[in-house]
């Protein structure tokens, strides 16, 4: 069985050593920040807005670089990609 959206943003969560949630809730700016840094983009000069740090996210792991939130495929290749990250860092 596939997991869901929320089980999907959990995976992502602990993979960048942020807390799980019990509710179902959309990526905070810290998370999205912990992310994006995970997969390697160094930010300089501020945090950026929650819509670049999301575009950046896709386009480190090969999605198309579309405004908004994470569909449920993104999430999947996000969680993937940090997975594979964490097996090389190891």
């Amino acid at each position: 069985m596939s997991q869901t959206v929320h089980e999907l943003r959990n995976v992502i969560r602990a993979s960048v050593g942020r807390f799980e949630r019990e509710v179902s809730a959309g990526f905070t700016k810290e998370e999205l920040a912990a992310i994006a840094e995970a997969l390697g983009y160094e930010q300089s000069g501020g945090r950026p807005s929650k819509g670049v740090m999301q575009r950046e996210i896709r386009r480190r792991v090969g999605l198309d670089e579309e405004p908004g939130s994470f569909t449920k495929a993104d999430l999947a290749a996000i969680a993937e990609a940090l997975d594979g990250e964490g097996s090389q860092a190891g």
